[in-house]
């Protein structure tokens, strides 16, 4: 058994000796690389200490059966573990071996970074990246050795006990070797990929750079130079310097990092030269070559005039852009909003209310003022729809988007300038509709078969059709942040009031059983929370007993929502009953969320309705509210202390209620923005106080299908992002990416 392996004899397929990190320095350093020399203290070296020194036994009793959704408990195993490992003397012929080479690297003086390199880390279907730790400028043989130590107890960090158990790594087979590399005094490091994940863009090297150590740019705590380069041809395409405020850098004498202020052209200038962009994407480009053509993730540090690569590991979160690469050439006939991504080819036909739904049959163009509930039905056999009026939060584009299904909104003139049987195309990734048949269909759920992408941050779906269950649940979605009980009813065909008219209380919540355990079942064991219903009243007059209906003025701001609810008792009830039934199936993980929250006394009277069924909020059964109202925003403290699990931002309607916009009017669509200042202060002031009652935060409205959101909230430490479908994927990417910079994976 070797307890040390220079890189020179390590290659990528030594994993289960040098973890992820180490195997990928070695293969490197073979490939002729710029790597700074080091070596490894090998996982087998760990394997004989907690084997030697009796501790291997200890620990697996201590975190057996531990329940680490018990924050408080896994702090505290996690903490006695760590100090356990880190109290035990490490037997003297490891400690000499690794003394020894460390000389080797230099002399008793020489820096250098101790890295923790997990055998399950950087593996395509494990991103274990970031979960232990890391120690740099150690200084001395005993002090290589305590470093050694404190990586091999960072293996018991609360986050990686919780990461390991979530994805299914059982303790005793994960070990831990720790990289003992010599330190580059860094003058200039950041990041490289070799295919842009901004874009998705295969053809094209990222780079960033900034001053100083690297830890600077992968924290966020600066922001770092932009350059694109042409892979192929290795020319600069674009050169962006970010202003710099600070740098952290190395005491050369005392080995200590200090932060120094930026100044003049220092903090505005370009950081790197052309000469260094070039050479740096030379590498990129042999890099992603010597590993299979997979492209690869990077990080990179220049002392003086030598450049090195400190780190590679294939970027797995790439995907397919839907439609984004096809051509198209063909006569325009109109253009409008992109709602949900994909191609789309059929003949059109124009519907002028629900009672013409019949004519949709499979591969039609749905083209119509505006969609509705009552179209579902219909809307599920289109190729694409095609709207005239609508934003990006409309009915139209929420259900297209859970449907896959292509769809432009806003168009104005689609019902006057198209003909009815004509075929078109809709490349709805553009918002154009063409004449004719002239590009291939393809849904925008249609993606490049990959690895799921693992984050600390939950990015759940957002669902409201049994029918699309499966399909989201293969998005790798980790749980249904929102689960909208309107489309169910819809498709049940009968309003809800009219169950209570008719003393049928029991068929709707059959109904609702029914169709919600299909979505328990393809989400099993997996969070789902689930809206009770929030039915505006002019949106549901085709269903029995619709027409009943009251006629309001305003019904995006009337009779809805936990407002109704109350007023109408029975049908909360009937609802809640649905997750008791839910619950005793053994669908536990279906929680409840009232919608339109205005005041505390609501979530009062909701919680003693579901109370007088039998079950326990907050105990027996996740209880939260949507924060979709400013109302709710400012008496949130409140609703905090009147007891809820969660709460989930109803972005679409706040943004609405905040801007005093109607989100579903086209002429004002290009005002409605959820990263408006005052709707951001609202989720930063929620976040505030949920974080000081210990109340999870998510967000379910279609501000979490946006990256610059998602980006947002992550660095505000959100529990969970909801996107729709055919978004899930990218959002995770770019969680991934904001929970690397800020070191929480």
């Amino acid at each position: 058994m070797k307890r040390i392996a220079w890189f020179k004899e390590i290659r990528r397929k030594d994993i289960s000796v040098a973890g992820g990190k180490g195997a990928n320095l070695g293969e490197m350093t073979h490939a002729g690389l710029p790597i700074p020399p080091g070596f490894v203290v090998t996982a087998q070296a760990y394997k004989e200490f907690i084997e030697k020194t009796n501790i291997k036994n200890k620990i697996l009793n201590i975190i057996a059966n531990l329940n680490v959704d018990d924050n408080s408990k896994l702090q505290a195993i996690s903490s006695k573990i760590q100090k356990l490992i880190s109290t035990t003397p490490i037997p003297k012929k490891i400690q000499d071996e690794i003394k020894s080479n460390y000389l080797k690297i230099g002399n008793s003086k020489e820096f250098v970074a101790c890295r923790s390199s997990a055998t399950a880390e950087d593996l395509p279907e494990a991103s274990f990246a970031g979960q232990q730790a890391t120690f740099l400028n150690i200084k001395g043989p005993d002090s290589v050795v305590k470093a050694v130590r404190d990586c091999w107890a960072s293996l018991f960090t609360a986050r990686a006990v919780y990461y390991r158990s979530k994805n299914h790594f059982p303790t005793e087979k994960v070990l831990i070797a720790v990289v003992v590399q010599k330190m580059v005094n860094s003058e200039k490091s950041g990041v490289m990929f070799s295919a842009n994940p901004a874009t998705n863009n295969e053809n094209e090297i990222m780079i960033e750079g900034a001053y100083g150590l690297g830890e600077t740019v992968v924290a966020g705590s600066v922001n770092p130079d932009l350059y694109i380069v042409d892979k192929k041809s290795l020319k600069i395409k674009l050169i962006e310097p970010r202003a710099q405020e600070f740098g952290i850098f190395r005491n050369l004498k005392t080995g200590d990092n200090f932060e120094r202020k930026l100044k003049g052209k220092e903090r505005t200038g370009q950081k790197l030269s052309e000469y260094e962009i070039k050479f740096l994407a030379g590498l990129a480009k042999k890099i992603e070559k010597h590993y299979d053509h997979k492209a690869q993730d990077m990080e990179w540090a220049i002392e003086g005039k030598d450049i090195y690569i400190v780190q590679s590991r294939a970027i797995t979160t790439l995907k397919e852009r839907i439609g984004t690469d096809v051509k198209i050439k063909g006569k325009e006939l109109l253009k409008g909003m992109v709602a949900s991504p994909g191609i789309g080819v059929g003949p059109v036909r124009i519907i002028k209310d629900a009672s013409e739904l019949d004519k949709i049959k499979k591969g039609d163009v749905l083209v119509t003022v505006m969609t509705n509930p009552d179209m579902v039905p219909a809307m599920k056999r289109a190729a694409a729809i095609i709207t005239d009026e609508g934003g990006i939060t409309c009915h139209a584009a929420i259900v297209s988007r859970e449907m896959g299904i292509p769809c432009i909104v806003g168009t104005e003139h689609a019902t006057r300038i198209l003909k009815h049987s004509k075929i078109v195309t809709v490349y709805a990734t553009k918002g154009i509709v063409y004449e004719g048949a002239v590009a291939k269909a393809k849904s925008s759920m249609e993606y490049k078969k990959m690895k799921d992408i693992k984050t600390k941050t939950h990015v759940n779906v957002i669902l409201g059709m049994s029918d699309f269950a499966e399909r989201a649940a293969s998005t790798g979605a980790d749980g249904v942040g929102l689960l909208r009980l309107e489309f169910i009813i819809a498709n049940g065909k009968t309003h809800p009031a009219e169950y209570i008219r008719k003393n049928k209380d029991k068929e709707y919540t059959n109904m609702l059983v029914k169709q919600i355990k299909i979505i328990a079942k393809a989400f099993k064991g997996k969070p789902i929370w689930i809206r009770t219903s929030d039915l505006r009243t002019d949106e549901y007059r085709n269903l029995k007993g619709g027409d009943k209906e009251p006629k309001e003025s305003d019904p995006m701001i009337g009779w809805h929502g936990v407002r109704r609810s109350l007023d109408e008792p029975r049908i909360l009830k009937a609802e809640f009953m649905a997750i008791k039934k839910l619950h005793k199936m053994g669908y536990k993980n279906c929680g409840i969320m009232v919608p339109f929250v205005i005041r505390a006394s609501e979530v009062k009277q909701a919680k003693q309705i579901l109370t007088d069924i039998g079950m326990k909020p907050c105990k027996n059964v996740e209880f939260g509210v949507m924060i979709e109202t400013p109302a709710a925003c400012w008496v949130i403290e409140d609703i905090c202390k009147e007891g809820v699990d969660f709460i989930s931002f109803g972005t679409n309607d706040l943004t609405q209620l905040t801007l005093g916009l109607d989100r579903n009017n086209e002429h004002i669509q290009k005002l409605f923005d959820e990263m408006h200042p005052a709707v951001l202060g609202e989720i930063e002031k929620v976040m505030k106080i949920c974080r000081k009652y210990k109340v999870k935060t998510s967000i379910c409205g279609q501000a979490g299908s946006r990256p610059e959101m998602a980006e947002f909230l992550v660095k505000r430490h959100i529990h969970s992002i909801s996107a729709n479908p055919d978004a899930v994927h990218h959002i995770k990417e770019v969680v991934a990416v904001v929970e690397k910079k800020l070191g929480v994976r």
